[in-house]
């Protein structure tokens, strides 16, 4: 009978022990793995968007200095033609100064005047005009006419390369392609001394090609960076050949 309560008090004991254990706790709010893949995925969606747009900022980043590139090419294209002029026009009056200091100072009697240096001072004064209208005036349309009488009236002139080349330019700028490609046509065939040749050159080959004469142009450029490679004409020729 002892034993017997014995063994039921212990068994009491035991199973109050057993059911006074606390069962484990599950948080319900905790996220699932599902979840949590979810913001994974988010965040590198997130990730992804970022880089792409400041890769896009790279991009126009790229471009704008490319375009400043060009701008820069193009001003320094500009000031070297501009510089180019400026050292033709000093020669050319040097050349003139050259031409009043030579001419007899005494006057030829009338029955013996050579007509010759008669027209020496018209042709000066001629080209001076025409020269004058572009230079100092600005008046372009007015120094066709006139560049074009003094090539009627002097064609044996030292300065009829300068004068075709001028006239080949004014009409050059007002798109006249025939006309602008008959001035620079016959200053590079027939005064291949000319130091405005190679640029006439340049210029003949873009006429050409606005007249659709795609291997005339090309033709003419390749002459001239075969002629004239150190000149900067020559340089703009070869640009314009990787672009046809």
């Amino acid at each position: 009978m002892i034993k017997h309560t014995l063994v039921m008090g212990l068994l009491g004991l035991f199973g109050t022990a057993v059911f006074a254990v606390p069962a484990p706790v599950t948080d319900v709010t905790a996220p699932s793995s599902n979840q949590r893949l979810d913001d994974v995925e988010r965040l590198l969606k997130a990730r992804t968007a970022a880089q792409h747009r400041q890769q896009q900022q790279l991009d126009i980043l790229q471009d704008e200095v490319n375009q400043l590139r060009g701008a820069v090419e193009v001003q320094n294209h500009q000031l070297e033609k501009v510089l180019q002029r400026q050292r033709e026009l000093y020669l050319e009056i040097d050349k003139r100064m050259e031409s009043l200091a030579a001419a007899p100072t005494n006057v030829t009697p009338a029955v013996v005047e050579p007509p010759a240096q008669v027209l020496s001072g018209n042709e000066n004064e001629a080209y001076d005009k025409a020269v004058n209208l572009i230079l100092k005036d600005k008046l372009y349309d007015q120094a066709i006419p006139e560049f074009r009488a003094f090539l009627q009236n002097y064609p044996q002139s030292s300065y009829v390369p300068n004068a075709r080349y001028w006239l080949g330019q004014l009409l050059f700028n007002k798109q006249d392609w025939a006309g602008a490609g008959q001035q620079f046509s016959a200053l590079v065939s027939q005064y291949p001394d000319s130091s405005k040749r190679a640029d006439a050159m340049l210029k003949l080959g873009v006429t050409e090609q606005e007249r659709s004469n795609t291997a005339r142009a090309k033709q003419l450029w390749q002459q001239l960076i075969s002629e004239y490679p150190d000149s900067s004409s020559s340089k703009l020729a070869a640009r314009r050949l990787q672009d046809l």
